[in-house]
């Protein structure tokens, strides 16, 4: 993919440094699956550790002295390669995964208000956070366990830095064109957004069983992979597509489909808990909406998947 050198969208908020922390679960965010959630692990604090380290953190916080900088070596200002964020964090200067991300972010921002303006409305442009291990949202709170996810309450998609390292290592989908699947799905979920989709998912889903939910949430999930094919028709269209682009997409789609990820992490596979659909699937929406990149070929909700 040569995306070097393309306009970059100032649509990013980095947190990644901020030591800041919170929230009590993430909900009615829309995610691209990593794998974590799958199994129980061991060997957590206890609810009165946690409240006891939080009370500890605020005492000396109140004194002017930061634990969390304290842990970290009493780092307060960034030295040679790094630079200050707008949280106050430290990331690495000249980063060319964030220069990647924002020219991304771009591509989808010109295609889809091209493709808005020609439906005769205006594309809300979303925010992308970065951040780095743990952050908030108006969905709650955000962690790298849980994957890139879109949240509908705040319009903003939300990435783990650490996440395209962890697609190409644990998942097998490396490649460029891979880890911009990653960025237009989540956008597809805001072109959802606002086309009236998630919201009345949401409304829906509060009256269904938990069988059903994963059904229809199947469907949302299948209609962003085929709304990111479209955003990949266009991109293809500028030239911007080297040979094998498409392929790296393809198999990631399918690298992280359910029964894919249940199959790695379990040895077996529930259909009844897919909510983001199979591997085939997620590769067969995926490359139809790349092949029309029609709108009127992503309708995932209605009719056989």
């Amino acid at each position: 993919m040569e995306w070097k050198g393309r306009r970059q969208s100032d649509n990013i908020e980095d947190r990644r440094g901020d030591p800041s922390m919170g929230g009590l679960g993430r909900g009615g965010g829309f995610s691209f699956p990593s794998g974590g959630g799958m199994g129980r692990r061991g060997g957590g604090l206890s609810i009165g550790t946690i409240i006891f380290l939080v009370v500890i953190y605020l005492i000396f916080k109140a004194m002017g002295i930061d634990l969390l900088q304290v842990l970290d070596g009493g780092m307060t200002t960034g030295g040679p390669g790094y630079e200050q964020n707008e949280s106050g964090g430290q990331t690495p200067a000249n980063d060319e995964m964030t220069a990647f991300v924002r020219t991304v972010l771009a591509e989808t921002e010109d295609t889809w208000n091209g493709i808005f303006q020609s439906m005769g409305r205006q594309y809300e442009e979303p925010r992308l956070v970065l951040f780095s291990g743990q952050t908030q949202s108006a969905c709650g709170f955000a962690s790298a366990a849980t994957g890139p996810f879109y949240c509908p309450s705040d319009h903003k998609v939300y990435l783990d830095t650490a996440f395209f390292s962890q697609l190409s290592r644990q998942f097998g989908a490396s490649g460029d064109f891979a880890e911009a699947y990653v960025v237009a799905h989540e956008v597809g979920h805001h072109v959802q957004n606002l086309l009236g989709i998630l919201p009345k998912f949401n409304q829906a889903r509060q009256r269904m069983s938990e069988a059903e939910a994963n059904k229809m949430s199947v469907r949302v999930e299948l209609q962003a992979d085929c709304l990111a094919g479209i955003w990949g028709k266009f991109t293809d269209q500028k030239g911007i597509l080297e040979a094998g682009d498409l392929e790296e997409a393809l198999n990631a789609a399918q690298q992280i489909g359910d029964d894919t990820l249940q199959k790695r992490s379990q040895g077996y596979v529930v259909p009844e808990s897919f909510n983001h659909g199979t591997s085939e699937q997620r590769a067969r929406w995926f490359k139809r909406g790349f092949d029309s990149g029609q709108l009127t070929a992503c309708d995932t909700l209605s009719g056989p998947v």
